[in-house]
């Protein structure tokens, strides 16, 4: 890929258009390394180093692509006020994938975590985060969602997007073809900590301000659940409450 075609990789438009999204700096390097030598699609990435970097490179024993560039060219790509000097150009995933590893052996186990129409690219990184911190979760996200390829996204993550297993534009409507039984937080459901919260396929979690239309869940069986509080206001950010129940389902 041309230079002048990596910097645009910062807006959504050419990450659809390239198929490729970019990390920086060495912790998520480092990061995506890791899980590279589980996932061959990953090992197509191609790191773009200054010199500086070029001898730090060499502690990774990957098959990444890698491409010098000068300070200058480094700053012109670069997302941030100080680069580090090192950024990869990583291939998206793409729908092929994930209806394979959909099958993967994991799968009888694994729970789905449902997020409809979340906005902020802090809240998608953070609950990257839990998921990949207590794994065995896949990540499904709504049309008209926050692009998890977003570099604000893919920096708070962590490099958890390399370990959550993420399906794009899933439909509300066409998840009970895939589950049976739903979850779902409301403040008049059953208390998280009751056993029968662990006993769903599917848990569901909506946009900042609305929340999951409820007339959507209507459709099909869904059971509400609420996050008992004792303090003075009425709610809780997004990623909070899916934080608090993944380390509730994970006990």
């Amino acid at each position: 890929m041309k230079l002048s075609d990596v910097k645009k990789l910062h807006q959504k438009k050419y990450r659809t258009q390239f198929g490729y999204y970019l990390v920086e700096g060495e912790h998520l390097i480092l990061e995506l390394n890791k899980a590279a030598k589980n996932q061959s699609q990953l090992q197509n990435a191609t790191l773009y180093v200054t010199d500086e970097y070029a001898e730090w490179t060499k502690q990774l024993n990957s098959s990444f692509t890698l491409v010098n560039v000068t300070q200058k060219q480094m700053v012109q790509m670069s997302n941030t006020e100080t680069p580090q000097g090192i950024i990869a150009c990583v291939p998206m995933p793409q729908a092929s994938d994930n209806q394979t590893e959909k099958q993967s052996e994991n799968q009888q186990t694994e729970r789905a975590i449902y997020l409809h129409e979340i906005q902020d690219p802090g809240n998608l990184g953070t609950i990257l985060r839990s998921l990949a911190w207590f794994g065995n979760f896949r990540l499904l996200l709504s049309d008209n969602s926050v692009d998890p390829f977003n570099p604000k996204v893919v920096r708070s993550s962590m490099g958890a997007i390399f370990h959550v297993p993420l399906e794009l534009g899933v439909k509300l409507t066409d998840l009970p073809k895939r589950f049976k039984k739903f979850a779902y937080l409301d403040l008049q459901g059953d208390k998280i900590s009751d056993q029968t919260f662990s006993n769903y396929d599917c848990y569901l979690f909506g946009n900042e301000a609305r929340g999951v239309p409820h007339q959507a869940l209507s459709a099909f069986d869904a059971t509400a659940y609420t996050i008992e509080g004792k303090g003075e206001i009425d709610s809780l950010n997004v990623a909070s409450a899916v934080n608090i129940c993944v380390y509730q389902l994970s006990l």
